[in-house]
């Protein structure tokens, strides 16, 4: 196995643990749930801190998400590919808050620029967070396009205006019930005011 693979088993491996545990996971842990002896750990990355770095980036990384978008059936209503979209978002959102907040939470605080973190990571998704929300941005896009001749906007216009919808708000009133996605969606494609 090359060095590259092992360090990407590893990150795979440790992610969970680091969601569960934050930085107080352990290299018996992290051996233990990578199958392999602690010391092959230190031959593919430094230290923790490297390793922690590491699975930062990956978590970072829009090419799961992207992923997913690309899977979702454009021949669908509209609405069931917004749908979709949202939850894949929804859930690369949640994966990365999870890895930031447990790390955050046992100790883990990085005076580094995340940025510049990123860059010294090998074999990482090329660009960073403007690179890769104008990835996430073009993908939704393309599910607009099949419909574009009966949109009152053009398909990136309302890629910009959805994920703003859909993200922008989400932490601003805590003390209301946050709508569903479908919700969402559907407020977005059908307005506010009911039709009679």
């Amino acid at each position: 196995m090359s060095v590259e693979a092992r360090r990407a088993m590893i990150v795979h491996a440790v992610l969970p643990l680091l969601m569960e545990h934050g930085a107080n996971v352990t290299t018996s842990q992290i051996a233990r749930a990578a199958g392999i002896g602690e010391g092959t750990i230190f031959r593919a990355f430094k230290d923790k801190d490297e390793l922690f770095d590491a699975c930062t980036a990956e978590a970072l990384r829009p090419d799961h998400v992207l992923d997913a978008i690309a899977e979702i059936p454009v021949d669908q209503p509209l609405e069931d590919r917004l749908v979709e979209a949202a939850e894949a978002l929804g859930a690369h959102l949640e994966r990365m808050g999870a890895l930031m907040g447990a790390l955050h939470a046992s100790g883990r605080h990085k005076h580094r620029d995340p940025e510049q973190r990123l860059k010294d990571q090998r074999g990482t998704w090329k660009g960073g967070r403007r690179e890769s929300m104008a990835a996430m941005r073009g993908a939704i896009e393309e599910l607009f396009v099949p419909d574009k001749d009966r949109l009152r906007l053009p398909p990136e216009q309302l890629a910009s205006l959805f994920l703003t919808l859909l993200f922008g708000g989400r932490r601003l009133a805590p003390d209301v019930e946050a709508p569903t996605t479908r919700q969402v969606v559907d407020v977005f494609l059908h307005g506010a005011v009911e039709v009679p």
